[in-house]
Order: C-alpha cells, then structure tokens, then sequence
C-alpha cells in the first residue's frame, strides 16, 4: 500500500522568509520607499520571496490589481490616512489573501505557513484575512485604522 506524496515536505511544515523578504519589509516599514509589497510561496526553494513592489506614489487600486484572483497571496500595505484631530498617520496592515477559487493544496500551504511568516514581519499593526475583495475594501482599512 503507498500513498501519494509522502516522499514531498509536509504541508504543516512552514516555509522559511527570505533575506529579502525581510529586507524589502524593512524597506516599507523604516524608510517608506514601498507602499505595498506581494510576497508568494516559492515551493522549490522552500521560503517566502518578494513577488511584487508597490511605489509610494502607487493607489489601494493598484495593490489589490497585484493580486491574483486564482492564487493566495500574503501582502503587506502600508495605509496613510488623517485622524479625526488632523494628524497624518500609518499603519501596516498584513493581508493574507486566500481566494475561494484558489487550489486546496494552495490554501492549505499558505494557511500553514502564515503564523510562521507573520511574526518575522516584525511591527504589523493590524490583520486582515481575505477570501474575496469586499473584505479587504479600501473602507474595511479605514474602519481598522480609526
């Protein structure tokens, strides 16, 4: 009796985070050069790699086009917005995009492996799960953020 895909890592397993990934965070986080930054599971390397970089000057628009529609995704954005006092403000939010039309295998991998790669991502402020766009509107942040 054998049983397909025992021979592969195990789902539960985790992936490692990139140098890179770290860094790019850090990027977004520290000096504000990114306002958005895709990352996806790279299967053969075993980690999570930068897929996508968002410039400042690049919309809420832009970053949710950067999505796959049929793929999972972790994100992270960073929100600017203007208090009720006036006061100009940020906060990161990290988004872990798991459309419904997204392969099981790729749910559950990504599911697996956030926990691991959230708490690299050192200074998140708030967390957002996603299964479609509604709920991770432009609105969904506002109301977080406030």
């Amino acid at each position: 009796m054998s049983f397909r895909g025992l021979s592969r890592p195990n789902a539960t397993s985790g992936m490692g985070v990139g140098d890179q990934s770290l860094n790019t965070f850090t990027e977004l986080q520290r000096k504000k050069v990114h306002r958005y930054v895709v990352f996806k599971i790279d299967e053969k390397k075993k980690e999570v790699v930068v897929e996508k970089i968002g410039g400042p000057a690049e919309s809420y628009e832009d970053f949710c086009a950067s999505l796959p529609e049929n793929d999972c995704r972790y994100a992270v954005y960073d929100f600017d917005f203007v208090t009720s006092e006036n006061c100009q403000k940020s906060k990161i939010f990290f988004i872990a995009w798991s459309p419904s039309t997204a392969r099981i295998r790729a749910k559950m991998l990504y599911a697996t492996s956030k926990d691991k790669f959230r708490r690299e991502l050192d200074g998140i402020h708030y967390e957002i799960q996603a299964t479609d766009p509604t709920e991770m509107d432009l609105e969904v942040l506002r109301e977080r953020a406030n």
